[in-house]
């Protein structure tokens, strides 16, 4: 037990998140318990991960949570298993909520130099009703980016994917290659915008990035042909060249990557097959399951494509694996399932409550003490 990694991770007091303070000492080596000098409360070193409040065993969730990852029906875990089917969708919904924490701590909360994204939507059929699932990807290192869940194809599923997309983009040379539906368009000329401020009062000037391109791919299947239109809706054709041949190496204006990542979605999340006869049944559900598998495609899945050869003598090469995580520069190495599921995200630094007037000298001297 080492006490100088653990953080507070009451959200109510100046001390949460912050490492390395003094205040966290050790309560219990026998029940593996924390206690902050600050807060003066006890904690679990489970506190803030996916095994706090289990039941069963860590090794036990760990194993069903990677079998629904990997589209393990839950009929069949129930029965291998012996559990209650309500033990195991709860822990697909704790599994789904702690991948999202993980998410936005590794992936959304960075800065990257894209390249080039697509972005593609899948409908999921559900009893009596059905969703839509968008997600989009970084070409160039195949990394999953995002999605989101709706129950209608409408602007605000697209205008939180396109959200998600505007909050990891550095302002650099992008292209974004969709489908012919038309809010695409709108909602990535909406979003790939800088408030310009001038010193007046009001609302500010939106300026537009300048080197941002946009491509649609318009598939039409008829009872004799399939024809395939590729537009340009916005940008220069030696930009966009440019930049295919910077993210994807060969080829030409496509959605393909995008489509392979809705196969592999499709694979893995039993709902999303074609033909089937597991119907989606909660929007919660869903989208905790596009969550565990976007996350654990990040960082714990070996993509052939990202490979990189190491030559050793005697003619021979040895191929290094890499993630789409290691490949972006996210991660050094491939994360195992219990490094995942126990990670714990900080919440937020505390900040000083805005009051009206002068300051406290207790307010100044705690102010000092937690947020420097």
């Amino acid at each position: 037990m080492n006490p100088q990694t653990q953080f507070c991770p009451n959200i109510a007091y100046p001390a949460r998140g912050q490492i390395g303070k003094g205040n966290i000492k050790i309560h219990s080596r026998q029940e593996n318990g924390y206690r902050c000098t600050q807060r003066r409360r006890t904690f679990s070193a489970k506190r803030g991960t996916a095994m706090h409040g289990l039941k069963k065993s860590n090794e036990l969730f760990e194993t069903v949570v990677t079998l629904l990852a990997y589209g393990c029906p839950i009929a069949a875990i129930v029965a291998a298993f012996k559990i209650d089917v309500r033990m195991v969708r709860s822990w697909l919904l704790k599994g789904g909520q702690h991948c999202e924490q993980v998410h936005a701590q590794i992936v959304q909360s960075q800065q990257i130099d894209l390249g080039q994204v697509q972005a593609d939507k899948i409908k999921v059929k559900a009893q009596a009703q059905q969703f839509w699932m968008a997600f989009a990807m970084m070409i160039a290192t195949r990394l999953w980016l995002g999605g989101a869940v709706s129950e209608k194809r409408d602007k605000k599923l697209i205008a939180e994917l396109v959200a998600q997309i505007r909050s990891v983009a550095l302002c650099r040379p992008l292209l974004l290659a969709v489908d012919g539906l038309a809010s695409y368009v709108k909602a990535f000329r909406k979003a790939f915008r800088t408030p310009c401020r001038e010193g007046q009062l009001g609302r500010p000037r939106m300026l537009a990035w300048q080197q941002i391109a946009i491509v649609q791919v318009v598939k039409k299947r008829t009872a004799n042909n399939f024809e395939v239109t590729r537009r340009i809706v916005q940008g220069g054709e030696q930009m966009i060249a440019k930049l295919i041949q910077s993210s994807q190496g060969t080829g030409c204006i496509n959605t393909a990557y995008i489509e392979r990542l809705n196969a592999t979605f499709r694979q893995r999340l039993n709902v999303l097959s074609r033909r089937t006869r597991n119907l989606a049944r909660r929007q919660n559900t869903l989208h905790a399951g596009m969550l565990l598998i976007g996350c654990m495609y990040n960082l714990r899945v070996f993509h052939k494509s990202l490979r990189l050869p190491l030559h050793l003598p005697r003619e021979r090469t040895h191929w290094v694996q890499r993630t789409p995580a290691i490949a972006t520069g996210l991660t050094d190495l491939r994360w195992s399932v219990a490094e995942l599921f126990s990670y714990k995200v900080p919440p937020p630094r505390w900040t000083p409550p805005k009051r009206r007037g002068r300051p406290s000298a207790a307010g100044l001297a705690l102010a000092q003490a937690w947020c420097s």
